[in-house]
């Protein structure tokens, strides 16, 4: 998703990206610890992707 997704969506469609994006860095996380995570910058991808899911609910 796109910056500007995330302000059109539903609250209720927020909340299951937002499990899923949290989901989805567990996983990198445990990926890194075995070094079996190609592209470093998606950890970073996924935290930003999360403060803006968390930003759009808070408003």
């Amino acid at each position: 998703m796109k910056k500007t997704d995330f302000k059109k969506e539903t609250e209720a469609a927020l909340k299951k990206t937002l499990i899923e994006k949290r989901d989805s860095l567990a996983k990198f996380k445990f990926g890194m610890t075995g070094s079996r995570t190609k592209n470093v910058k998606e950890g970073r991808n996924t935290r930003r992707d999360i403060a803006r899911i968390l930003t759009a609910l808070k408003k």
